[in-house]
């Protein structure tokens, strides 16, 4: 039943989201929308900030818009049977204006991305797990003849077709909790593998198949598919899962590849679809004599299977994103997704607890943390559940979604709609991430964490994470302009700004690095991440120096050195000198520093090699987050 509190609330709420999609903001200036973890803010727009020309002293978020990374294909979360049931509890006006807050681009947050269970997951309103051809134990269905996907016609199928009128960017995936019961060995959806058989893996990949042709049918074409959620978790809790080792893995997707591209080409396979590391309890669940495959996802594609596989699906509930960039550097040609994660909670939390934890994690782990290590989506799991976390049948009972149904029927927005929404609002489907340098780390140091995209239009829009409980002052700029801003501890801010009139000098690769202390770490200062830091561990002193390996001679005018949020650790004054050889030396620059980021420039130089030596005295160690070189 409608209320006038959720009415309200709801309007506000939808009212101040909009307004980006109305105009870009003149090439000058960027808009600003931040969230701050005791709500004060909540992707609240705030006054537009100028650029200007020249440097800032404070540590520098900079924007490089000529080194590119990964296109984006979307962000959002699951539709799943639960969420559908949630929605269909609110009146028909209040499930649209829910719709609107959830995927409306321009009067909610524009969810770009949704998974979508094939068949039952733990987050189901039914009373019994299901698939889409269910026949009595003891009976098979190799013609496939009982397959519906009535189920979701009821619900699901409705509300993806209205996400689809609001987003018409909204792309899809479909992922199976368990194949239907008759063929798998202990003819249960829970636990179990598929029965090791031809016909099977024929079967099964027939019933993939038929699900995206049925949904296609249904107004909702399938754009990714996974084989199965979480191959490894062979004992799930009550709720469908299989366990599916890599040769099985392989074998339906065999199967399956030639039948998509000759049904469906637009569907593309992602592989795995499970978490950063093998959980220690799926470790524990290896049946005896066999291997854990902890090396799954590298296995699956050095399987002949991998022609058909797009890329690789990653979970996040064990290891970090930086598994993800491990995979691609081993198989650069695939994609990587990010496909599922959810919120969760202690018993005792308070509310304000779960939302502040909830945002920092999520800001510095998946916001930041999956897409600066080549994540082509960020998905959370349920989009919508109601106060008690539910319904489900088994599984989780501490999960959260984006929005939440409340005992007196009003909706609120949780941690994730705000996490989501600073990047689907503004980061459109089709963006490409672009170089910016962070500080932070997923695991918590305190330091400012940023991604930047260039949209299809050629906007862009900058995420800043401020992991700090304090406020932090930084600045952001583009080749020869910069702005200042200052983030609350904790907060999230979005910036977006149209094409700018500057210069960009393009960032050359270093293949190497030495130092003449600590030389040890010196790697630390060419590997293009701010996070790791050089550092001298003894007082500044004329003579300390730092060497770069161009690889081979190369024209550049550029050389910056920055001590990113090591706030003071610049070196007072500093000489630059090249070398073709590394033997001979001549000097091409020289000066003083005066904040975090100094920028050399010079007359046009050849050369392999990229040596800054101290000049200056202080208390202060010598910190650089990065040594970079510009042609």
């Amino acid at each position: 039943m409608r209320t006038p509190a959720f009415g309200v609330a709801l309007a506000l709420t939808v009212a101040s989201l909009t307004g980006p999609a109305r105009a870009h903001p003149p090439t000058t200036q960027a808009s600003v929308w931040v969230t701050t973890p005791d709500r004060a803010e909540l992707l609240h727009e705030r006054a537009p900030v100028t650029f200007h020309d020249g440097a800032s002293d404070l540590t520098t978020i900079t924007v490089d818009p000529r080194t590119s990374y990964q296109t984006m294909d979307g962000f959002g979360a699951s539709i799943t049977d639960s969420s559908a049931n949630v929605l269909y509890r609110l009146s028909p006006a209040d499930r649209e204006q829910t719709m609107r807050k959830l995927f409306d681009p321009r009067q909610g947050i524009g969810v770009s991305f949704l998974r979508q269970p094939v068949g039952s997951s733990d987050f189901t309103a039914a009373a019994e797990h299901y698939t889409y051809d269910d026949v009595p134990a003891g009976q098979t269905d190799f013609g496939l003849k009982h397959f519906t996907i009535a189920h979701d016609q009821q619900q699901v199928l409705p509300l993806l077709r209205r996400a689809k009128q609001l987003n018409p960017a909204l792309k899809v995936m479909a992922t199976p909790w368990s194949p239907p019961a008759w063929m798998k060995t202990a003819d249960s959806l829970v636990g179990g593998r598929l029965k090791d058989d031809p016909k099977v893996y024929d079967a099964y990949a027939r019933y993939l198949v038929k699900f995206v042709q049925a949904y296609a049918k249904a107004g909702v074409p399938v754009d990714f598919l996974s084989i199965q959620n979480e191959p490894q978790n062979r004992k799930p809790s009550a709720y469908p899962g299989t366990d599916m080792p890599v040769r099985q893995e392989a074998a339906v997707i065999t199967a399956l590849g030639p039948l998509l591209q000759k049904t469906s080409p637009r569907t593309k396979i992602l592989g795995y679809d499970h978490n950063w590391t093998t959980h220690p309890g799926d470790i524990a669940s290896t049946p005896p004599g066999e291997d854990p495959e902890t090396d799954y996802p590298y296995k699956l594609l050095q399987t002949s299977a991998a022609k058909w596989i797009a890329g690789t699906a990653y979970h996040c509930y064990s290891g970090d994103p930086s598994k993800q960039t491990d995979l691609h550097n081993a198989f650069p040609s695939k994609g990587i997704w990010f496909t599922e994660c959810s919120g969760s909670h202690g018993p005792t939390d308070t509310p304000p607890q779960i939302f502040r934890g909830t945002l920092t994690w999520h800001a510095r782990t998946l916001m930041l943390g999956t897409t600066r290590n080549w994540a082509k989506s960020v998905v959370n799991w349920n989009i919508a559940l109601d106060s008690t976390g539910g319904p489900h049948l088994g599984g989780c009972d501490t999960c959260t979604g984006l929005v939440t149904l409340q005992p007196d029927g009003t909706v609120t927005t949780d941690a994730e709609y705000y996490t989501i929404g600073h990047l689907s609002k503004f980061v459109k489907p089709g963006a490409v991430r672009i170089g910016s340098t962070s500080y932070g780390t997923t695991g918590w140091n305190g330091q400012l964490m940023s991604a930047a995209f260039r949209n299809p239009d050629g906007s862009t829009a900058l995420v800043v994470h401020n992991e700090n409980d304090d406020p932090r002052s930084f600045a952001v700029a583009v080749g020869g302009k910069s702005f200042e801003y200052e983030l609350p501890g904790g907060s999230i801010a979005t910036f977006t700004w149209d094409r700018l009139n500057v210069d960009v000098p393009q960032q050359l690769p270093l293949a190497g690095a030495t130092a003449s202390v600590n030389g040890a770490d010196a790697g630390l200062l060419v590997d293009q991440d701010g996070s790791t830091v050089w550092q001298s561990k003894e007082a500044q002193a004329p003579g300390q120096w730092v060497q770069a390996d161009l690889g081979r001679a190369q024209t550049f005018r550029e050389v910056a050195l920055d001590s990113g949020g090591n706030v003071g650790d610049y070196t007072r004054g500093y000489e630059v000198a090249v070398s073709k050889d590394g033997v001979s030396w001549q000097t091409v620059a020289s000066g003083t520093s005066t904040g975090q980021l100094t920028t050399v420039r010079m007359r046009s130089t050849h050369a392999r090699y990229v040596r800054v030596t101290s000049t200056g005295s202080a208390g202060n160690w010598w910190s650089l987050a990065d040594l970079r070189v510009y042609r």
